[in-house]
């Protein structure tokens, strides 16, 4: 379940996106979204700053908060340090295809990554993630049963994250990321849609809890003219 300040920046870059504001015109101000959302101005304020620091609103003083241009983009733009799930990134609606889960042990790397032993058993995850019903990402996620216990098939076509914050009480913490330019394979033809020649924006990451213990390792691979990354340099 979101939080009242997630569920009003979901709502605000949902109508970013569908363009319900106009771009030079400030947006209503924190009193009048209170009112709206039926929340106190204090959460407006900080559903505002998320999605300033995310580069997708700025603030004029005495003029009010606005949408910077830049993203009113055609691709899906999403902030690269963002690591909480596409369902909580994203507006659109999100749909998860299954292609492969199972349980199996580790090899070396997926070890050194998750630092466990070769003989603790891991999830398996190959999905298919689809955003207003057309490919977006192709997910290969690992994860150690004995820490993130009782996945299913249900919980994967919904959300892992939200699986993992709400029912198993875990607290999600920080992210390394990797993002590389590939070429595009075979998989990545029959289920991302694209042609063999076509390069491949893939993210490499490790997401640990907010003990510093990892629980997934994963590679994303996005066709490259569906969405962005943004690195959004605020000065302080």
């Amino acid at each position: 379940m979101s939080t009242k300040y997630e569920t009003i920046i979901n709502e605000l870059k949902k109508r970013i996106d569908q363009k319900f504001y106009q771009l030079d015109l400030p947006l209503p101000n924190q009193n009048d979204l209170a009112k709206e959302f039926n929340v106190s101005r204090m959460t407006v304020k900080k559903a505002l700053d998320t999605l300033i620091n995310e580069g997708l609103l700025y603030s004029k003083r005495g003029a009010g908060t606005f949408i910077r241009k830049s993203s009113a983009n055609q691709r899906i733009s999403l902030p690269v340090n963002e690591h909480s799930g596409l369902s909580k990134s994203l507006a659109q609606r999100i749909e998860s295809q299954i292609i492969s889960f199972n349980v199996t042990f580790p090899n070396q790397e997926v070890c050194e990554k998750l630092e466990i032993q070769s003989t603790d058993p891991i999830y398996d995850i190959l999905r298919l993630r689809l955003v207003n019903h057309e490919p977006f990402v192709l997910e290969h996620t690992y994860m150690p049963t004995n820490l993130i216990q009782g996945l299913s098939q249900e919980i994967l076509k919904k959300s892992i994250y939200n699986y993992i914050e709400n029912d198993l009480k875990l607290t999600i913490g920080d992210a390394f990321r990797q993002i590389t330019a590939e070429k595009a394979t075979l998989i990545d033809c029959e289920y991302l849609k694209v042609e063999p020649t076509d390069p491949i924006l893939q993210v490499n990451q490790i997401v640990y809890l907010k003990n510093g213990q990892p629980f997934e390792t994963s590679t994303s691979r996005h066709p490259y003219n569906k969405h962005i990354y943004t690195i959004f340099d605020r000065k302080k």
